[in-house]
């Protein structure tokens, strides 16, 4: 019995290993540096099929921090690189610059520039004129690749200085706060002392967010577009069974695939996974339905109905495109957030503990001790998994815990913003913020976006704009942000001013 899907993945194994064999009988290659990807498996692609926006890499402009960065979980960067992308002009008192955070999957490309002319992620909601959600005629708009990440920016595939070898998963462990941190070291370099606003959707919603509260002092207005203020359980159970298929991949090697064969099937399945949460059913009953690729061929264990055949086109165009290790690394990062107060207190505490540690030390010239302990883990917790009654894990005395009900999601009578969050987000109550969430949203769903608007006005912010797109104004789900250019595009432009 034919498998075709199988074969496929066969044959590009097959492909890959003749062309690392090719590439060892000639000439040595030249070395990854660490602001590209440790591995020539990961070319620059352009997607523009389907009604989905162009995700592209290629030529950026490259910031290289020479001053070590001290991560929240206890890793050290003694130098990193942040690739980053500009679009229209700082004005004489710098006052105008807009940071623009991205997903998780895309490049610092969000509009075509003389360097790179493919169009960007963002291409149709920027531009010079009124009528672009992000009007480079009046912004200077900056978009970068984020640290973790495979397009030009310090990650897991770059090249470890103290071995001249790519870090794989001795790469330490980010927070979003880390990659927030990262971004304003480039804001430094460029003289950008505050920011106009700071602009994101999805993982950019979270980190525009974060923006704001690590540096108030440094920001202006706030834009969280289909994000959330902490990761809930439904999202961070997807990215994990994305990272389970990926890791369990034999080409993965626990993370020790550069001068080999890449993980691409454990990456095509993750993907596939992620796609079914970036989209909706009412968009998928319209634009697929139960039709199958071809009728007149007998059921098929391998892609046979439409949907089938789109989940597979989607692992396809990605699986050697993105460097897996950062996949796994930045979507962990997605999973730790929390602006919660009691998180920001014990990410403090350990900052303060380990500077203490530092102070004095020249760790930029060497690993520092306990560097080991913050790169990644592959161990299982000690104990296996146990229920915890909901009594005990909603109670408000439990240590570590607030004082939600699980079971009042936002909308019933009674249901209130957590306190801690409440707390976490009080020093955004100068912040005018535009938070927009969309009904058809499975990944981040509206109610979350909800969460960050009335723990916001609870803090005492009385500058909220809060937009609920409906499943009559949009369909389209997660991806929303990517395509809506009436709605989001609209509301962003009108919010800016």
């Amino acid at each position: 019995m034919a498998f075709p899907c199988l074969d496929a993945i066969e044959d590009r194994t097959q492909r890959l290993h003749s062309k690392r064999q090719s590439s060892r009988s000639q000439a040595t290659p030249p070395q990854p540096t660490a602001a590209t990807s440790a591995s020539s498996s990961f070319s620059p692609h352009t997607s523009v099929s389907g009604p989905e926006p162009s995700y592209t890499s290629g030529a950026t402009l490259r910031y290289h921090c020479e001053e070590p960065l001290l991560l929240d979980w206890g890793g050290v960067l003694p130098g990193f690189d942040v690739a980053y992308e500009t679009w229209g002009t700082l004005n004489s008192d710098r006052s105008n610059a807009i940071l623009l955070h991205t997903g998780l999957s895309a490049s610092s490309h969000a509009h075509s520039t003389e360097s790179n002319p493919a169009p960007g992620w963002w291409e149709s909601f920027i531009g010079p004129g009124p009528g672009f959600a992000l009007d480079t005629s009046k912004y200077f708009v900056i978009c970068t690749n984020v640290l973790g990440g495979c397009y030009g920016s310090t990650g897991p595939s770059s090249i470890d200085p103290a071995d001249g070898k790519p870090y794989a998963t001795r790469f330490p462990i980010l927070t979003m706060e880390d990659m927030v941190r990262a971004q304003f070291r480039l804001l430094d370099a460029l003289g950008i002392g505050r920011l106009y606003a700071s602009v994101g959707s999805s993982m950019g919603g979270m980190q525009s967010l974060a923006a704001g509260v690590i540096f108030p002092d440094r920001v202006g207005k706030i834009v969280s577009i289909s994000g959330c203020a902490r990761s809930h359980p439904y999202s961070i159970a997807m990215r994990h069974t994305q990272r389970q298929v990926l890791m369990m991949d034999p080409n993965w090697n626990r993370g020790f695939y550069y001068d080999t064969i890449p993980p691409h099937a454990g990456m095509k399945l993750a993907r596939e996974i992620a796609t079914v949460t970036y989209r909706s059913g009412p968009e998928w009953e319209q634009r697929f339905g139960r039709r199958r690729a071809d009728s007149s061929k007998p059921p098929a264990l391998c892609p046979d109905f439409l949907i089938e055949t789109y989940l597979d086109h989607a692992g396809e165009k990605f699986c050697l495109t993105y460097d897996p290790n950062s996949l796994l690394y930045v979507s962990k990062a997605m999973d730790l957030f929390d602006l919660g107060a009691a998180h920001q207190e014990r990410s403090a505490q350990r900052r303060s503990e380990r500077e203490a540690a530092e102070r004095g030390a020249d760790f930029a010239a060497r690993r520092t001790p306990g560097m080991a302990s913050a790169v990644c883990s592959l161990t299982l917790p000690d104990r296996p998994y146990e229920e915890i009654e909901m009594a005990t894990a909603a109670s408000p005395s439990a240590p570590g815990q607030d004082d939600h009900v699980a079971s009042m999601m936002p909308g019933a009578p009674s249901w209130q913003p957590p306190r801690d969050l409440v707390r976490g987000l009080s020093v955004l109550r100068n912040h005018p913020t535009l938070v927009m969430g969309v009904a058809s949203d499975i990944l981040f769903p509206a109610w979350q976006q909800y969460e960050i608007a009335e723990a916001l006005k609870m803090a005492g912010n009385r500058n909220v704009s809060h937009y609920e797109l409906s499943e009559q104004q949009s369909m389209f789900g997660h991806d929303t942000f990517l395509l809506d250019l009436e709605n989001i595009g609209g509301n962003v432009r009108n919010f800016l001013g």
